[in-house]
């Protein structure tokens, strides 16, 4: 019965998120959760202030008031509702690791930025940032441009851009929101967080905001417990499995912002402090009741901008941002019996960034251009100590703050959207934008990446559009620099001969309004990515792979392996039948392969090792293919809205991920082991959040997610939350 229920979602998401559009059914103007609203701007897809229905790229604006709509507790599952994003370790206990997959590419292959400010981690091993560290707070709006971004923002933009824009100044006057929120969502678990935020905005354009953002959260034990046998515990019997830890969350945000903007001037300084405290696991299915990771983030940001009359206006912003990371593990459960292994570890992990970015926008009729320069600094440094008392007693002690692990990156860039009108108004309804950017990565040289984006303007509101772009991520860091080495060989982790990966994408789409109230588009994509980076082993090249010992270690490293290739379709409607009944949802179809080939190697550093893979255990000694891509489903949304009285609303959201890869741990393959691929099943998760208005400015609200309780992994090992029930009150004024 169930089985049927869950067929019976799944068909009905698709069905209403094909066919909504064709019916055409009229409709009434209400201004709540429109995914698009007709009244925003979009700045990330050109830099440049543009109507997002004739933009000529696949592009999702959310709102703060969408946001609130929602009922979600957390950015991760804003994203996890939109086409082309899977989020890995949303479903998960609060402060796991969450990272982000846009149409197929890499975790890191997406640029995530706060104002227009590239947000990364130089102290993790790709670069990528967790998405656990980023709360709802102090969001005005979330910009999402899928597709080849390099041309406008450089590095690490070929999946596509997430801008996170945050408030502004407001209506003159003094403005307050708190919010308090509680639930549960699972056996002895619970979640607290209290948010509160402040505006006061002058007549003449002064405004400042501060804000504070605090979480609580005891949380389930992250990985499946697999234990059934009993043990003794204290002269009692018990079950191996109340030994087992759970994983609690704590999180505090404080945030200040300081501006002033009028018709000419728009200046602002802000800072935020990020601090928070989890416990994680050893891995899959493997629990550890004594490590606990902690995690602060200091980022400041500023601009200034000038508007020289109606035509050109100049734009400088710069942020700072320093973090550190500090994992300590002081000895684990090993075994059912509770006995520990008395190893200790400590790892203290710093990075930090620097940009500076002045662009200049001039525009007339048909004609938008935005060019400028930029300046990007990294820097890493780690201290790690690990001591066993096996054999004897061992330690290791390594400090990297003496190597000065930093790169720069300086780019000038160019974009120009070029209307017919510009010539006459008889060919306004074709367009093209054109980009170019060239970035002297301090490593590598020049990397040149460019756009190409014609549209056309379809008579009833609609507009083709396609894209080819090119794009650019450089190693991390990490991959680059890591002294990590095996002696006698002395090949370090870290590869300086490693060159950055680059992209050719292309867009076919098509988006059309039909009215006011209903609109849809879909798009087909393709990404090829050259020179992909994997972290592989090395061993004796004069012993067969099949008869490899310790003893032929040579060290671990990170190679240009090969070629990623991603594809896919999505689509997506948006419409309101009645003045009380919206309906939204999107699909998206992706698959993809990784092609493996030996000569993208540079055999200098790897001193002619063999080269097995870590991802899969493969030894690569001739071309081969791996067909479907890990963690990186096809997924479908529906969103349907219900307003019976003005004072009440009803929302349901359905999520399907569909089939998948996961990885895990397979001490088989070779000496050392390495990873194999696991198929995942799909999984329907339904929501609801009911909002009720108390009173002018104070609101209260129930979600209920999981609803069916659906027992599902996102990630092979780790557990996710059942049932779950939060209850949140808010007031504003």
């Amino acid at each position: 019965m169930k089985k049927e229920r869950i067929v019976s979602i799944k068909v009905l998401a698709l069905a209403l998120a094909v066919f909504i559009p064709i019916c055409g059914l009229k409709a009434q103007h209400l201004d709540t959760t429109k995914v698009q609203p007709i009244k925003e701007v979009v700045i990330s897809t050109s830099r440049s202030e543009l109507d997002p229905d004739k933009v000529g790229r696949s592009i999702t604006i959310i709102s703060s008031e969408q946001i609130k709509n929602s009922g979600a507790n957390s950015i991760a599952e804003i994203l996890s509702q939109q086409e082309g994003i899977y989020m890995v370790g949303t479903g998960q206990t609060p402060g796991q690791l969450q990272n982000l997959f846009m149409r197929g590419t890499n975790s890191n292959q997406t640029a995530i930025m706060i104002d227009g400010i590239r947000m990364t981690d130089p102290s993790t091993a790709d670069n990528a940032i967790d998405f656990s560290e980023l709360s709802l707070s102090n969001i005005d709006r979330i910009e999402i441009v899928r597709g080849s971004q390099s041309t406008l923002y450089g590095s690490s933009a070929i999946g596509g851009v997430i801008n996170i824009i945050t408030k502004k100044g407001m209506t003159p006057g003094v403005h307050a929101d708190a919010d308090i929120r509680g639930g549960t969502f699972g056996t002895k678990t619970s979640l607290l967080s209290e948010n509160l935020f402040l505006n006061y905005t002058h007549t003449s354009g002064f405004y400042a905001n501060a804000e504070i953002y605090n979480n609580k959260t005891n949380g389930l034990d992250a990985t499946v417990d697999t234990i059934t046998n009993q043990m003794k515990v204290f002269g009692a019997t018990q079950y191996a499995h109340q030994n087992r830890s759970f994983n609690d969350f704590t999180k505090t945000d404080v945030m200040a912002k300081l501006g002033y903007r009028n018709t000419k001037w728009d200046l602002f300084a802000a800072y935020k402090r990020e601090n928070q405290s989890t416990n994680i696991d050893a891995g899959a299915y493997t629990d550890d009741r004594a490590y606990k990771v902690g995690f602060v983030r200091n980022l400041t940001t500023y601009g200034i901008g000038y508007k020289f009359g109606k035509h050109f206006n100049i734009n400088y912003i710069g942020g700072l941002t320093d973090l550190k990371r500090i994992a300590v593990d002081d000895s684990s459960v090993v075994d059912s019996s509770g006995a520990y292994n008395h190893n200790y570890f400590k790892g203290t992990f710093k990075g930090s960034t620097m940009t500076n970015e002045i662009q200049a926008n001039y525009r007339i009729q048909g004609f938008n251009m935005v060019a400028g320069v930029s300046a990007f600094n990294e820097k890493m440094s780690s201290d790690t100590y690990f001591y066993s008392s096996a054999y004897g007693g061992y330690d290791t002690h390594l400090n990297t703050d003496s190597l000065h692990i930093s790169v720069s990156t300086f780019s000038e860039f160019v974009h120009a959207d070029i209307d017919g009108s510009l010539i006459n108004d008889k060919y306004s309804f074709l367009a093209l934008s054109l980009g170019a950017r060239n970035t002297q990565h301090q490593l590598f040289g020049n990397n040149f990446t460019y756009e190409i984006n014609p549209s056309i303007k379809v008579p009833g509101n609609g507009l083709l559009f396609a894209s080819w772009s090119t794009g650019f991520n450089a190693p991390s860091l990490y991959q680059l620099y890591d002294p990590d080495r095996q002696a006698p060989f002395n090949i370090t982790r870290g590869n300086p001969t490693l060159k950055p990966e680059t992209s050719n994408s292309m867009e076919f789409g098509f988006k059309q309004k039909v009215n006011e109230q209903i609109s849809f588009h879909f798009s087909y994509f393709k990404t090829v990515v050259e020179n992909s980076i994997d972290y592989v082993y090395l061993w004796n090249p004069l012993v067969a792979s099949n008869q490899l010992t310790f003893s032929d270690y040579m060290g671990d490293t990170y190679v240009n392996i090969g070629k990623q290739t991603n594809q896919g379709f999505e689509f997506g409607v948006h419409t309101r039948l009645t003045d009380k009944f919206l309906i939204s949802g999107n699909v998206s179809l992706t698959n993809g392969k990784v092609e493996y080939d030996p000569a993208n190697i540079h055999t200098t550093h790897i001193q002619g090792g063999q080269v097995q893979l870590f991802a899969n255990g493969a030894f690569l000694n001739a071309n081969t293919e791996s067909f479907g891509l890990v963690r990186r489903p096809s997924t479908a949304n529906l969103s349907l809205t219900w307003i019976p009285v003005k004072k009440l609303s009803f929302r349901a959201d359905v999520r399907y991920a569909g089939p998948r890869y996961d990885v895990y741990y397979n001490s088989a393959l070779g000496p050392n082991g390495a990873q194999s691929t696991k198929a995942m099943g799909d999984y329907t998760l339904v929501d609801l959040f009911v909002r009720y208005r108390i009173f002018k400015g104070l609101e209260a609200g129930i979600r209920l997610e999981n609803i069916f309780d659906e027992k599902y992994y996102e990630i092979y090992g780790y557990t996710t939350r059942g049932r779950s029930i939060y209850l949140n009150l808010r007031y504003s004024f």
